[in-house]
C-alpha cells in the first residue's frame, strides 16, 4: 500500500491532528514506508546527497527507509528537554503536537564539514523542526540539498519558511485541508 492510499483509508483526525500512527509513525507498516523511501529518493537522487538528516523519533522512519532506497548513512538529531553541555550543533524548537519546547542536537563527530544533505521527516506543518536541522546543517558547513517529507499540511506555514531559506521542498502526499473529519489530499494527475 502506498501513503496516499493509506491515509485516505486510515487516517484519523483529531481537531487540526492528521494521525497516522497506525502505520506511518507508531506503528510502521513496512510497504508504506517503503514507498514513502522510494518516492523521497526519486526526488533526490540527481542531487547525489552523501547524507539524511532526521529528527527523532517519528522522522527516523522515513528518513531511513530514504537512506536505504539511495544507498547513504542517516543520521538523526536527538531531542533532549532543557539544555546540556553535549559537543554539538543544536537549535530549541517548539513541539506543535505537545506544546513544549526542546533541543535538536547532532553531534559534531557525525556531521563533517562539506556533506551533501538531504533533511527528512515525517511531516511538514509549521516547519520549525525542519528549519532548525537546515540551520545545524549549515553551521556544521553541510550543503543542503532539499527537503522530504511524507506528509505536508499544506495550509499551515511550513513551506514558505523553508522556501525563504532557498531551499527545495517535496513532499509524497500534500494534504490541502481538514473536511467533514477527514483529511482532504491534493490531487497531482
Amino acid at each position: 500500500m502506498d501513503l496516499q492510499t493509506a491515509v485516505s483509508e486510515r487516517a484519523r483526525i483529531e481537531g487540526n491532528l492528521v494521525l497516522v500512527d497506525d502505520f506511518l509513525n507508531h506503528r510502521v507498516e513496512p510497504d508504506v514506508i517503503e514507498s514513502v523511501g522510494q518516492s523521497l529518493a526519486e526526488s533526490f537522487a540527481a542531487l547525489e546527497p552523501d547524507l539524511i538528516l532526521t529528527a527523532e523519533a517519528s522522522g527516523i522512519p522515513p528518513a531511513l527507509a530514504c537512506a536505504s532506497a539511495l544507498g547513504i548513512p542517516m543520521v538523526y538529531a536527538k531531542k533532549y528537554l532543557g539544555t546540556g553541555d553535549r559537543y554539538s550543533f543544536a537549535r530549541e524548537v517548539t513541539s506543535p503536537t505537545k506544546g513544549v519546547e526542546y533541543r535538536v542536537e547532532v553531534a559534531r563527530r557525525v556531521l563533517p564539514p562539506g556533506l551533501r544533505l538531504v533533511i527528512v521527516d515525517d511531516f511538514l506543518a509549521r516547519g520549525r523542526t525542519a528549519e532548525a536541522l537546515g540551520e545545524i546543517a549549515t553551521e556544521a558547513g553541510c550543503d543542503v540539498l532539499g527537503f522530504g517529507f511524507a506528509i505536508e499540511k499544506c495550509w499551515q506555514s511550513g513551506r514558505d519558511r523553508l522556501e525563504r531559506h532557498g531551499w527545495i521542498v517535496h513532499s509524497v502526499v500534500e494534504l490541502v485541508s481538514i473536511e467533514e473529519n477527514a483529511a482532504v489530499i491534493r490531487d497531482r494527475s
